[in-house]
């Protein structure tokens, strides 16, 4: 029970509650991550937040379109005013969210560029974005066998 009890702690600790805030992406880092300046900094919180995208994962820098996605998100997001949604934690300290430009969700934004594949938890809508891009021909989906950045990791470390 102890166990339970100190297994439930730790996944509740591993999260962050739902935050909305407002500012500006100062950085892309991939297709997927940026530096996030928010409005209003405290003295207790960051400068700046790491945020990966919800929902989505980019091919990796060094990998084939990663370089696409990665100037595709920063014409998107750079220096741009932004929503953020934050929804989680990852296991590398990057915050998880959702951010919006102009009222647009920007990865569904990349999915339907064809620059991203939907993550494993996507709900119906966001699959169908990948699919539609796949169907057109979009962006990776030009290549014959393009390979899923989770595959691409596995195989480069």
């Amino acid at each position: 029970m102890r166990c339970l009890i100190c297994l439930l702690l730790l996944c509740l600790a591993a999260t962050v509650r739902a935050e909305t805030l407002t500012g500006v992406v100062i950085v892309v880092i991939d297709g997927d991550t940026v530096l996030f300046k928010p409005d209003h900094v405290t003295p207790a919180s960051r400068a700046f937040l790491k945020v990966r995208l919800a929902g989505i994962d980019a091919p990796e820098t060094g990998q084939p379109q990663g370089s696409a996605a990665t100037q595709a998100l920063k014409a998107l997001l750079h220096k741009r005013r932004v929503v953020l949604t934050t929804l989680a934690t990852d296991r590398y300290g990057r915050r998880v969210g959702q951010i919006e430009v102009d009222g647009a969700d920007a990865s569904q934004a990349m999915l339907a560029r064809g620059l991203a594949w939907a993550g494993w938890r996507a709900d119906a809508a966001t699959r169908a974005r990948e699919a539609e891009a796949r169907q057109a021909r979009r962006g990776l989906w030009r290549e014959a066998s393009p390979v899923p950045p989770w595959q691409w990791r596995r195989a480069t470390q």
